[in-house]
């Protein structure tokens, strides 16, 4: 008569010699309940259960060398049976007791296989948000920490639960968005001790009053990126765990070693609870649907073994660590029983080790548990009672449940910085609505004002108008009235018909009238003959006296003559030979444009060597345009040599230049090509204080307001570049318009205009940040008061990398002095800083923001207020 026993209790089998009739009560299914476990749903109810037994799988150890030796005359006292899940306990060589188990491992399964079937499925269960535990138990020696904190340093295959677990578990998570913090502890004489950090010595249980969660909120968590670091705080871990050498162990454990792994996924793209009422209000459901979060926790125990006293020889101190062992192991016990009876009264206070595996008996977690044992017959009892601890186990109910939340943090960081980002942008748009309605006032202001003007002036015309109509009219009103008069006072005289004291009154006057009138025409007789005599007069006296002058003056205009003539015969040379330089090169070329071949080259330095600098100068002055044109064009590409640049100065070529902008009578082309020249010669340090000192900063500035021409922007846009890149002339730029200047070209929205404003703008904002650093300089940026800030943000990511890289550098100067950062905030121009920091293609500017960014304190304060990491 064979005894068998499986998870519901043991069954009776008869059996006789032809064979074996068996009555066999077994259970309908030693498969995990957690079949219907949802993996992956995104739309779980948080409060759903669902049922799960503890699964428990038995492991045989291999014989040790003390066995093979000590255990040679008698068979083992375990049969395995791994197709039917089966293990024999023999009681004698005749009878034996049968347990059924959900796995059999023999002696030969692998590292790997004991992992697939025990703690994959746990693992699995973690990650999509359920607790897990998955726990050793056996006598000690009989290879529980081998199976669950073998690191595998030696042979890869032999690595344990706790590393494939974490391996599996790294794999399956996201970087950016997940997190696995882990602690270890190990309760040692009824102690809590964390493992990573010694001094932490006494760690206390904390029970949420709530939900009756347990947590070691004093541990040390550390959190895991990568796989080398996990097996690096093992080792750590390891190293702390107390053991020792007994008769049956020579690394004895005598602790509980609890490795805990806390998971928080991000679950993506979550289907929406609640019905829209409309299109439009599940839109803005979705917008504003806070991110669901899944938080899982895998619990790993070794538990130290169970031993007896007097076959592993404890003593002393590893005496009192056996009992307190042994009283731990009995708590569990006595849990257990009470969860597998349903009794009313569950003892998880008697034993620290039971309050902390709360969760994973009786309680919301997916639990495994692999019991080990040895095949000594010698330890045949401590195997029983391993098997029936198992036994026992299999009929504990755990209600799995699912750990999702809301992340309404994160949802709120986000709006925050949305939030933030639209109050920026509606400041920016209020402040371009404002400053274009007052551009529109001043506007609609001026033209009432052009056609008040306009209005005043007409009004006068019409005014004068009809004043002259009235005159006019008052005029032939008169004249009629004479006529009138003449004929009636005639009529009357000569014929009598109209005597009397009226009639004689009107022949006076007309009479004294004509008195007057050859009064008057006699006086004006006189004064004209009076003027012909004086003129005759002055005409005698002046030839008389200018004889001697004229001959002088006579020669003075054939000397001028001679010397015009001799100067247009240079012009022709000069013509002729410019005009052959241009039939062999295609088209004149000017350094400011293309580069020059050597055979230009040398035909301009020959026309300079036999015709002279200061002859070339003076035709600079020449009222003839096309001579003016010739002569600027030589002088601009004798002035992109170096060599040439001091003796143009010396001889006075940048005054000239200067002349020719400041005369303001020249074409677009002359002052293309003049502006180009000046660029050239302010790339010199010396020169550059001389255009300064001759006004050239004020006439390149009228100059860039009257071109239109892109070309000539261009041109002057460099030379004010060049002279933005001196320390000296910083104060000179702006208050003599340069930098007013500078910023009004951009009109022309031309990119070679542009790039060359851009870096003027990268030139002056990095001479300032030098003065700064060397306390030369107090207050705001000077290009911030000038209203610069809004364009460089505006254009911080142009198109043109070339564009880009200027602005990007004086973004970075400017933000290097302290003072100019409230401004930049208000103007929106961290967002960029923060862009180039991270996006830039050049590692020296990227460092540099990420330098300025992390050094200043309103930088910082403001990042951290709109939770912005760098």
């Amino acid at each position: 008569m064979a005894s068998y026993k499986n998870g519901r209790g043991p069954v009776k089998v008869d059996r006789t010699q032809g064979g074996a009739t068996a009555n066999l009560r077994v259970s309908s299914s030693f498969k995990s309940k957690t079949s219907n476990v949802r993996r992956g749903s995104s739309g779980a109810n948080l409060d759903d259960h669902v049922s799960g037994r503890v699964r428990v799988a038995v492991r045989l150890r291999p014989q040790n060398a003390e066995e093979l030796v000590a255990d040679a005359d008698f068979a083992d006292c375990v049969e395995l049976q791994p197709e039917l899940k089966r293990l024999k306990l023999r009681k004698n060589s005749w009878d034996s007791d049968t347990y059924e188990f959900d796995e059999v491992l023999t002696e030969f399964a692998s590292q790997k296989r004991v992992y697939e079937v025990v703690a994959k499925p746990v693992v699995e269960s973690v990650l999509d948000g359920y607790n897990g535990t998955v726990m050793a138990y056996g006598q000690t020696g009989t290879g529980k920490t081998f199976t669950l904190g073998r690191l595998g340093d030696e042979d890869t295959s032999a690595r344990g639960i706790m590393v494939r677990a974490m391996e599996d578990i790294l794999a399956n998570i996201s970087q950016g968005s997940d997190s696995v913090i882990i602690s270890y502890l190990q309760i040692y004489m009824e102690t809590i001790q964390d493992l990573l950090n010694p001094e932490n010595d006494n760690i206390s249980i904390v029970e949420d009053p709530r939900t009756g969660d347990v947590s070691v909120p004093s541990a040390t968590m550390v959190d895991i990126r990568n796989h080398k670091d996990f097996m690096e705080l093992l080792r750590l871990g390891e190293a702390h765990r107390v053991a020792t050498n007994t008769k049956l162990n020579t690394e004895s454990s005598r602790s509980h070693a609890i490795l805990m792994v806390h998971i928080k996924r991000s679950v993506a793209e979550m289907e929406s609870d609640i019905a829209s009422e409309s299109d439009h209000s599940s839109h803005m459901g979705n917008t504003l649907k806070p991110p669901i979060i899944r938080k899982g926790k895998l619990v790993v125990v070794d538990l130290a073994g169970s031993e007896r006293i007097h076959k592993s020889g404890s003593e002393g101190h590893t005496l009192e660590e056996a009992k307190s062992i042994n009283l731990s192991l009995s708590a569990l016990g006595k849990c257990i029983n009470a969860l597998a009876e349903n009794s009313t009264h569950v003892p998880v206070r008697d034993s620290k080790l039971t309050r902390l595996l709360k969760d994973s008996f009786g309680g919301t977690a997916r639990t495994s548990l692999i019991i080990t044992i040895g095949p000594s017959p010698r330890h045949r009892a401590e195997t029983a009672s391993t098997i029936l601890f198992g036994q026992r186990a299999m009929k504990v109910e755990n209600m799995l449940k699912i750990k999702e939340e809301f992340d309404y943090r994160s949802l709120c960081r986000r709006l925050e910085i949305q939030i933030d980002k639209l109050i920026a942008e509606n400041e920016r748009q209020q402040k371009a609505f404002e400053d274009e309605v007052e551009r529109k006032t001043i506007e609609a202001h001026k033209r009432i004002s052009e056609a008040e003007m306009n209005y005043a002036d007409v009004l006068e015309r019409e005014k004068m108008k009809c004043q002259m109509d009235y005159m006019e009219s008052i005029k032939k009103l008169e004249e009629k009235w004479m006529s009138n008069q003449s004929k009636y006072g005639n009529s009357g005289f000569i014929n009598g018909s109209r005597g009397g004291k009226g009639e004689s009154h009107v022949y006076e006057d007309v009479t004294e009238l004509q008195k007057m009138l050859q009064k008057e025409i006699s006086l004006r007789k006189e004064a004209e003959e009076e003027i012909h005599n004086l003129r005759n007069s002055q005409l005698l006296w002046t030839e008389a006296g200018a004889n001697a002058d004229v001959v002088k003056l006579k020669k003075l205009l054939d000397d001028e003559t001679h010397q015009k003539q001799k100067l247009e015969e240079e012009v022709h040379l000069l013509q002729s030979r410019l005009s052959q330089l241009t039939c062999e090169s295609g088209q004149p070329r000017y350094p400011q444009y293309e580069d020059q071949g050597n055979g230009e080259t040398s035909s301009i330095a020959s026309i300079h060597e036999q015709v002279g600098l200061q002859k070339i100068l003076s035709l600079l002055e020449s009222e003839d345009p096309n001579v003016r044109l010739h002569a600027v064009k030589v002088v601009a590409n004798l002035a992109a040599e170096d060599t040439n640049q001091e003796r143009i100065v010396e001889a006075g070529g940048l005054t000239s230049l200067l002349e020719l902008l400041r005369s303001r009578s020249f074409d677009e082309t002359i002052c293309r090509i003049a502006a180009g020249a000046i660029a050239n010669l302010a790339m010199n340090e010396t020169n550059q204080e001389l255009i300064v000192v001759q006004g050239g900063i004020s006439l390149l500035a009228m100059t860039a307001v009257d071109a239109e021409d892109p070309q000539t922007l261009r041109m002057i846009a460099g030379a004010i570049a060049n002279l933005c890149g001196n320390d000296k002339l910083q104060t000179r730029l702006r208050s003599e318009g340069g930098i007013k200047a500078l910023l009004g070209m951009v009109r022309s929205r031309h990119p070679d205009v542009l790039s060359q404003v851009a870096r003027g703008i990268a030139n002056f904002a990095k001479c300032e940040s030098r003065a700064s650093s060397k306390g030369a300089k107090k207050g705001r940026s000077l290009l911030i008061e000038d209203g610069a800030l809004p364009w460089i943000v505006q254009n911080a990511n142009n198109e043109a990398s070339i564009i880009r890289r200027h602005i990007e550098l004086a973004l970075c100067h400017l933000a290097q002095h302290e003072i100019n950062a409230r401004d930049m905030v208000s103007e929106g121009a961290i967002w960029e800083l923060v862009r180039i920091s991270r996006d830039c293609s050049r590692d020296d500017i990227r460092s540099l923001a990420h330098r300025t960014l992390t050094s200043s304190q309103t930088f910082l304060s403001e990042l951290r207020r709109l939770r912005v990491e760098i």
